[in-house]
């Protein structure tokens, strides 16, 4: 137990308890209200007459009344400060305020000295009435002054004495009443934490009292389920021994079963032998699948080479609605040696010159064109029987093989709707572009089975007088088709790729359906006087196929080239009216300059040239990996059914019998195959 400590307020009684009473002589200090509380000026104005009566007096007088006034001043300066000094600080405890007002009570309760007024008779000696000195005894005033002054000086270093300790009586009681508080500021925080203990004590008590009443209810309820175990204990009893009677059935008949397990392990081990013999099997026909499908792609690369790494097929297309019907035998179209059964592969072109006639006046007869390629189309063919004959050709693509395929025409010939095919969504009329892709996802699919795995990255760009464009751009992309450039792939590569164009990965039929219709809205479309939109850029379509056997680490890689190629009239059938003639000029001469090298490279590459002008045009140049070498190239002549454009036909049929019989033995082709 810590020892108690004494109240403040007592210690400061006690203390106060213990001093001696302090012995007050009777002060002579002015009394409030009287004019001696002026200052000492004032008071030397008050004294003022009497010293204009005693203007005789001696000098030295004088100055002993003066200097008696300054230490006047000074008690009289002390004695306030002393009763002004003991004031109650603003934020002390309650128990300081307690102890500071016992000790002012204390101090106001001396006895109290009447003052005397200035100028009053001094006091009674002996009992007997001082004599009142007269007006003109001035010495004797200031005598009786001087002795009254030094009273008041006494008086004020007693008080001075007496405020001093009172002082440090109030410090002490200020020290004292700070510890106090402290101390009771520590209680009133132990009390604190002791009532929050005792709540928490009383929240405890509470729960444990819910808890017992709780633990009751549930001995209560085990108690119940311990009957009724104990219920089911007897039944459990009587089960198991009908279970136990089972068991000994049931052994039996375990016996029966593990000699029949004897049995059936020896027809597994046997099965096991025939799985392995299968599995081995297996293997085998898959090594020979493989090596038949490798023989298959040489065997369909001999064939392709065979009807020729460079072909040519002549298309023409059909009148449309508001066309002049053609007279009969404009076209025709010659049985093959193999008779009617034998697809067409001659073209016959009549041509009526009216500039030429006889001498008798009579108009000249009909000049008749013969071209002869690979395989002709008449107009009444299908998109799909066009696509027949050059599905063999995009297998090539996908066994490793690049393969490159025009259309070449003048516009309004139908090379659009060869490559792409007609508007809407109709499969009739899909051109060769979204067919190839579909058999390409089909096979690759199927060869999926044997361990081939192919990847499909698609690109389209077209050449815009000598200018490369992005079609499939899309956003703030767009129009920004003059950055692209053709560049290798890489130091010492000799893949060529398109800087600033999109290589967009497809995997199915939607994907190719929506880069179709994006490019077909960014392709430069323009009115000519051969064709309300008219062509006047080449497009290029580029696959890029990549396989991979990951079980015999084989590797194949192509790309699969669909070419739409602008049109090919000469330039003055196609010059436009209008303020864009210039332009139509120079887009013209762009695109009969990159036929025209066209040309030369399928030639150069038909007569084995040293030097294939492949930079001469950006067309070549971008396809270069796709015309020369092991690649497959396949061109459509595509020509007009009308007479009115027999001139132009006649030009596109002659630069498609250069391309397929150029000077020098061609490539050797077998009769009735294509």
């Amino acid at each position: 137990m810590e020892p108690q400590q004494r109240s403040p307020l007592l210690e400061v009684r006690g203390n106060i308890e213990l001093k001696k009473p302090l012995v007050k002589a009777p002060s002579r200090l002015p009394l409030p209200g009287t004019r001696f509380k002026r200052g000492p000026d004032q008071m030397e104005d008050a004294l003022e007459p009497e010293k204009k009566r005693t203007r005789g007096l001696d000098t030295v007088t004088k100055i002993a009344t003066s200097q008696s006034r300054a230490p006047a001043l000074t008690a009289r300066t002390q004695t306030q400060n002393q009763i002004t000094a003991p004031k109650v600080p603003k934020k002390t405890g309650p128990r300081c305020s307690t102890a500071i007002a016992t000790v002012l009570k204390n101090q106001k309760s001396g006895p109290a000295v009447p003052a005397q007024k200035p100028g009053a008779a001094p006091p009674m000696v002996g009992g007997r009435k001082p004599t009142k000195r007269p007006a003109w005894d001035l010495k004797g005033q200031l005598c009786d002054l001087n002795a009254e002054l030094k009273c008041c000086r006494e008086r004020t270093q007693t008080l001075a004495q007496e405020n001093q300790q009172l002082q440090d009586q109030l410090r002490e009681a200020q020290q004292q009443a700070k510890a106090q508080g402290a101390e009771c500021r520590t209680l009133e925080g132990e009390l604190a934490r002791v009532q929050a203990q005792a709540e928490q004590g009383q929240q405890e008590l509470g729960s444990l009292r819910a808890r017992v009443l709780e633990l009751e209810e549930q001995q209560c309820t085990q108690e119940g389920l311990l009957r009724e175990l104990q219920k089911e204990q007897l039944g459990l009893q009587e089960e198991r021994r009908g279970l136990a009677a089972r068991l000994e059935e049931q052994e039996r008949r375990l016996q029966a079963s593990e000699a029949a397990l004897s049995g059936s392990q020896a027809e597994v081990a046997s099965l096991r032998e025939e799985a392995t013999g299968q599995a081995a099997l297996l293997v085998e026909q898959g090594e020979r699948l493989h090596g038949l499908e490798m023989e298959r792609r040489r065997l369909h690369n001999q064939l392709q080479e065979l009807k020729g790494n460079i072909r040519v097929f002549c298309r023409v297309r059909p009148v449309l609605p508001g066309e002049p019907t053609p007279p009969p035998g404009f076209l025709l179209f010659p049985f093959g040696p193999g008779g009617p059964a034998d697809p067409p592969t001659r073209l016959s072109v009549s041509r009526c010159d009216e500039r030429r006639g006889t001498l008798s006046g009579a108009p000249a007869p009909a000049t008749r064109h013969d071209f002869s390629f690979d395989r002709v189309f008449p107009p009444g063919s299908r998109q799909d029987e066009v696509f027949e004959e050059i599905a063999m050709l995009v297998q090539s693509a996908l066994d490793g093989y690049p393969v490159c395929i025009f259309a070449y025409g003048q516009t309004g010939s139908g090379k659009t709707f060869t490559m792409e095919g007609g508007p809407g969504r109709d499969p009739q009329v899909e051109g060769l572009i979204p067919r190839a892709l579909r058999h390409l996802f089909s096979v690759a699919q199927e060869l999926g089975g044997q361990g081939w795995t192919y990847s499909f990255v698609a690109s389209y760009v077209e050449i815009y007088n000598e200018t490369v464009r992005d079609l499939l751009a899309t956003g703030t992309r767009k129009g920004q088709g003059g950055e692209c450039e053709i560049r290798r792939a890489g130091p010492g590569s000799e893949e060529l790729t398109v800087t600033n164009a999109r290589y967009v990965p497809v995997s199915c039929e939607k994907e190719v359906e929506a880069l179709l219709h994006l490019a077909h809205q960014n392709r430069a479309v323009a009115r000519t006087s051969q064709n309300e939109r008219s062509s006047r850029s080449h497009s290029v379509f580029q696959l890029q196929i990549s396989g991979e056997h990951t079980g015999r680490g084989l590797q194949c890689g192509a790309s699969l080239n669909l070419v739409d190629l602008a049109g090919s009239e000469r330039l003055d059938p196609s010059l436009a009216l209008g303020p864009g003639e210039r332009e139509r000029l120079r887009e013209t001469q762009a695109i009969n300059s990159s036929l025209s090298t066209l040309g030369l490279v399928i030639m150069a590459l038909s007569n084995k040239e040293s030097h294939i002008p492949y930079r001469n045009s950006k067309l070549t140049y971008l396809l270069q990996n796709s015309l020369g070498g092991s690649a497959k190239m396949l061109m459509f002549v595509n020509i007009s059914p009308l007479e009115e454009n027999v001139s132009e036909s006649l030009n596109s049929l002659r630069f498609a019998s250069k391309v397929q019989l150029p000077p020098g033995p061609g490539p050797v082709r077998i009769p009735g195959c294509l």
